[in-house]
Order: C-alpha cells, then sequence, then structure tokens
C-alpha cells in the first residue's frame, strides 16, 4: 500500500499522513500482549506507515521498549516521535525545568535504543509552562547536545498551542482533532501554517467513539482509561471521549452514520475526514490489532469528502457537541 506523504514542517523530513499512535500498545487501553503490540505495529510498518508517536509513561516505557524491538528487525526507519514530563508526580509547572526534561529523554533514548530523537513533544504540561522561556532555551540547547532532533509540545487547549508556535524553535503542535473537537481550525491551523509548523492529530476516533461500535451497554476494563477517566479523574477528561458526555456522543454517531461513504467504515470516514484539513501533517488513530492498524491505513485511498459532508458534521458538531467542549479546550 502506498499512502500519502507530506513534509514535516520545517524539518526536512517527510512523513505519511495517517501515522500509527502507540498509547495502546502500551497501556491504559486494557490487556495487549507484547505479542499483539508487536504484530499490531509490524502491520502498521507493513501498511507502508512512516510516522510512529509515543510517550515515556505508555506503559511506563513499554511502549517505547515494543517499538525498539520492532524496529531493530526492520530495514525502514520511520519518524518516531516521543514525548515526556508526565513522569513528574506532582505533575506540577515548577517540576518542568530543562534538567528534567534531560533526564527524561535520557530514558526515552535508552527505551528508545538510538542516540537522538526524532522529536521529543512536551507532554501536555500545565498551561503556566508555556509560559517559561527557560524551558524552551533547554530544549534549544538538548538539540545542540544532539540528543533531540527536534522539539515540538502535545497540548489540551488552543491557547496553548498559540502560545507554544511562538516560539521559533518550535517544530510541531499535537492536539485533538476529530469530528467532536473542531475549534483547532478557527485561528489554530492558519498561525501553524504561516510558521510551517507541522501539526499532529490525536484521537481523532475519539476513543474509539468514532469507530461506530460502541453502545449504551458497552463496557471497559478497569485499566482502560474509557472506564476510569470519564470525568478527568486521572488525567484531562478531554483525553478520554473527546470530553463528550457518553450519551451525547452516542446521538451523535448515529446521526453522523448516513454520511460514511460506501464501503468504507465510520471509522476509515472519521479518519479521511480529518485528512480533509490540510493544515493537518498526520492524523495517528491507535490500534490493538494488525487488522486495525490495516483499515486505519486504508483510510488514505477514500476519496475527498464532498463539500455536502463535511457541511453536515460540522451541523452535528455544532448542535449536539459545541456546546459540551468548544469552549473548554
Amino acid at each position: 500500500m502506498t499512502l500519502s506523504t507530506t513534509p514535516f514542517g520545517k524539518t526536512g523530513r517527510t512523513v505519511t499522513r495517517i501515522g500509527f499512535g502507540a498509547w495502546a500498545i502500551g497501556g491504559s487501553w486494557g490487556d495487549v500482549s507484547e505479542a499483539d503490540a508487536k504484530a499490531t505495529l509490524e502491520a502498521a510498518l507493513d501498511a507502508g506507515m512512516t510516522f510512529i508517536d509515543t510517550a515515556d509513561v505508555y506503559g511506563d516505557g513499554r511502549s517505547e521498549r515494543i517499538i525498539r524491538d520492532v524496529l531493530k528487525t526492520r530495514p525502514d526507519k520511520p519518524f518516531v516521535a516521543t514525548k515526556a514530563g508526565r513522569r513528574l508526580n506532582p505533575h506540577i509547572a515548577p517540576g518542568y525545568t530543562a534538567q528534567a526534561i534531560e533526564s527524561f529523554i535520557d530514558r526515552s533514548l535508552s527505551n528508545l535504543g538510538v542516540d537522538c530523537l526524532d522529536l521529543v513533544q512536551l507532554h501536555c504540561p500545565p498551561t503556566e509552562v508555556y509560559y517559561t522561556p527557560a524551558l524552551f532555551d533547554g530544549l534549544e540547547s538538548l538539540k545542540q547536545k544532539g540528543k533531540i532532533a527536534q522539539w515540538g509540545v502535545s497540548v489540551e487547549k488552543v491557547e496553548e498551542a498559540l502560545k507554544a508556535i511562538e516560539y521559533p524553535g518550535c517544530a510541531s503542535v499535537q492536539i485533538i482533532w476529530n469530528i467532536f473537537r473542531q475549534r483547532p481550525a478557527s485561528l489554530f491551523f492558519r498561525e501553524a501554517r504561516a510558521r510551517n509548523v507541522a501539526v499532529i492529530a490525536r484521537v481523532p476516533l475519539a476513543s474509539g467513539m468514532l469507530t461506530g461500535k460502541m453502545t449504551a451497554a458497552s463496557t471497559f476494563a478497569a485499566d482502560d482509561h474509557r472506564a476510569f477517566n470519564r470525568n478527568g479523574e486521572a488525567f484531562d477528561m478531554g483525553e478520554t471521549f473527546s470530553g463528550v458526555p457518553y450519551d451525547i456522543a452516542l446521538q451523535a454517531v448515529e446521526e453522523l452514520r448516513p454520511l460514511v461513504p460506501a464501503g468504507a467504515t465510520m471509522a476509515q470516514f472519521a479518519l479521511k475526514w480529518c485528512l480533509m484539513e490540510d493544515a493537518i501533517t498526520v492524523v495517528i488513530p491507535g490500534a490493538r490489532t494488525p487488522a486495525q492498524s490495516q483499515s486505519n491505513a486504508a483510510a488514505d485511498a477514500l476519496a475527498p469528502l464532498p463539500a455536502a459532508t463535511m457541511a453536515a458534521a460540522r451541523d452535528i458538531y455544532t448542535r449536539l457537541v459545541a456546546p459540551h467542549v468548544h469552549h473548554r479546550w
């Protein structure tokens, strides 16, 4: 399969527009065996994906180590992005020092088995962190040391994204972008394009809600964040079902069903919707099985969605979803 590619902002690298989100193979999505995790990543690479996104806290380094083990045996060298900062305990702004981030980076270098990280992203730090230039100077120093090739941020809020890209060294912003979270399009995407900042779309399937497979009776394992973080008990609630109340999300999904193109799954439709925005560099759906990796990759080949479909999806967002999320993130 040949996937469409695009430059990764100002880095000089090129990536496929559909990449692999490696949270689910690390933890917090129910049990995934190591063999299944490796097979799922292998399937993504076999399908042509050249971008992998992980973090040092996904399974306490498990996700990074699985990536290392898989890439050891393969000739392809994808762009591997990781994240740092959430190992801080307590996770508060004063903990975000250059020294702390460097220690996390050293651990990720070991976990991934490399001498230099392609990209390290601050992992959804508190808003105040974006107003501490010394930290970003420290990231530039880590580039000079050769420990990281680029740095970026993963954000919860549009305002944080806009602040981050004021720093010239910011190569990328990872932000939630899906049919249920459309606010980034109103200002942030224009500003990112103007600065040639890569945009990584995370949570594109709204924690699986936009696969269309969930019902009012769906249950989740105790160690699945969809069970334990519905109201933000463990981390920002916007990470779970994109912050949309479960019953509202189910209603919106039912209204979206008629928009799905013939022959496509709802998940593929939701991914294609994300890619219709040209400011999006790469979208990073997760997967827990090889079949899910293959299905995610296949979304790239769908025909562009008609204007009427995009307008209908926007209307569903505006009526049902926006009152719950638009003002919060």
